[in-house]
């Protein structure tokens, strides 16, 4: 999908992996036993492997978790739009834009897509 070259690593970058730069609608939910969900919505900076930097409205404070769910840029069988929902906890937020670790992650299908086809 992606070629290394297209990566926004630069060479004092210790990451582990590639970062891409890609912009898609996120929407999160911060999950929260105490107070409950909370929502909200976003675009990505860039995606890598282990993390996702996604732009916010919201305070995101280091070390909360979160659900987040990407619209992603392939189609499965060329018919069905998919997403990436992935949980993670947040590691950094700057200047409304919040860094998340990705802990686990699965492909869904959308909803959206499903019932237009039906």
């Amino acid at each position: 999908m992606f070629s290394a070259s297209e990566s926004t690593r630069t060479a004092n970058d210790r990451r582990a992996a590639d970062r891409f730069p890609i912009e898609r609608e996120v929407r999160f939910k911060i999950l929260s036993k105490k107070t409950g969900d909370e929502a909200g919505i976003g675009k990505t900076v860039n995606i890598s492997s282990n993390g996702i930097l996604f732009t916010t409205d919201k305070l995101l404070i280091p070390g909360r978790r979160l659900e987040i769910s990407v619209s992603w840029p392939a189609q499965l069988n060329d018919k069905c739009s998919l997403k990436l929902v992935a949980q993670g906890r947040v590691v950094r937020f700057e200047q409304g834009r919040a860094a998340m670790e990705i802990q686990k992650h699965e492909f869904r299908t959308s909803r959206l897509a499903a019932a237009a086809g039906a």
